[in-house]
């Protein structure tokens, strides 16, 4: 499966109690399914998901799908503490029809316990229904040395990467890598959503009156059209997980990128990957610059309380987080305000 382009961490929306609010879950998704990003990832960082027990986490995954165009690639964070908590949820991932699982390092893992973070890996990659992304953090980073031998394993298809400084020496641990996928005309991803479509013909159908028992006839819209594919030669994937650099681990050879900031301004993120894909690099030098002040502030100073803040502003439901997570305080509002006036999405 191809990762190109921007992924786009999901919140998690909750009533004022600490509820979940399914109804704000869909209407993110179908709002985010409008804009230009190739993936969508539920059950991200941003989305709280410590917080989240197993009933919650299942119910996110099925609303969130439910509402998602079928033209965008679906990946759902699995990550639990064991090996078999994160094959149960893969598995429901995998029921509802999404195409990857992101899966990092439990973080009660101490940076020693190399081979029990390898067999962990290893095991969720050999019993996963769907292609697994790796996803290494500050708080649970992967090495090197580990990525490069979990690269060689059949399923575990990328790399979720927040320290980009290190995207050009992954690329070439893992250079050996070759796959194909399954892509567009248009080299687009083609989700396993898009291939399930059957081309029945491009007719309208007309259903007579003596076939529904009397009454007026019926005419129903044509079926969609199968989708055209074909073959890609892609090398071991690598998406800078990063906001404020995802120019330059792009630069380094990231064939995408995962911005949390993109959760409240998906459009602004694309333009830098836009610009960055077309060879535009004075433009896509100036995107990341505008972008810059509100990161930092937004999402490297507030976090999650500021990220939901800046959804508020553009349209997406952020609302308050849940407890111990406060919301803003009206001074912190006010900076949010200046620093995203003009990153409208």
């Amino acid at each position: 499966m191809l990762l190109e382009g921007v992924h786009l961490p999901l919140t998690t929306p909750f009533y004022p109690d600490g509820r979940l609010n399914l109804r704000k879950m869909e209407h993110n998704v179908d709002r985010y399914s409008r804009t230009p990003v190739g993936a969508l990832v539920a059950l991200a960082e941003v989305g709280e998901v410590a917080m989240l027990s197993d009933a919650e986490s299942r119910e996110l995954l099925g609303a969130a799908m439910g509402a998602a165009a079928e033209t965008k690639v679906m990946i759902a964070g699995v990550s639990r503490g064991s090996v078999r908590g994160t094959l149960e949820l893969a598995e429901i991932a995998a029921g509802l029809r999404y195409d990857a699982v992101l899966v990092k390092r439990p973080e009660f893992l101490r940076g020693g316990q190399v081979r029990e973070a390898l067999t962990y890996f290893q095991a969720v990659a050999d019993r996963s229904p769907v292609p697994v992304v790796l996803y290494s953090t500050a708080a649970a980073p992967l090495s090197v040395d580990a990525v490069a031998e979990l690269a060689l394993h059949p399923q575990v298809i990328g790399l979720a990467d927040e320290d980009v400084a290190r995207v050009g020496d992954l690329r070439a641990r893992t250079a050996e890598v070759r796959r194909e996928v399954t892509v567009t005309t248009v080299f687009a991803a083609a989700t396993g959503r898009m291939l399930a479509v059957k081309d029945t013909g491009g007719a309208a159908t007309f259903v007579s009156a003596e076939s529904l028992g009397g009454g007026a006839g019926v005419a129903t819209a044509p079926p969609k059209p199968a989708v055209k594919t074909r073959t890609k030669t892609v090398g071991f994937q690598i998406v800078a997980a990063s906001s404020a650099r995802m120019l330059g681990g792009l630069r380094a050879g990231a064939v995408g990128a995962m911005p949390g900031f993109a959760a409240c301004a998906p459009q602004a993120c694309y333009e830098v990957f836009a610009a960055w894909k077309d060879d535009d690099q004075a433009l896509a030098d100036e995107k990341q610059a505008r972008l810059a002040p509100a990161i930092a502030l937004v999402e490297e100073e507030l976090g999650v309380p500021g990220l939901r803040y800046g959804c508020d502003l553009n349209g997406y439901f952020g609302g308050r987080p849940r407890l111990p997570l406060l919301p803003l305080s009206g001074d912190a509002r006010e900076q949010v305000d200046a620093v995203m006036k003009g990153i409208r999405s």
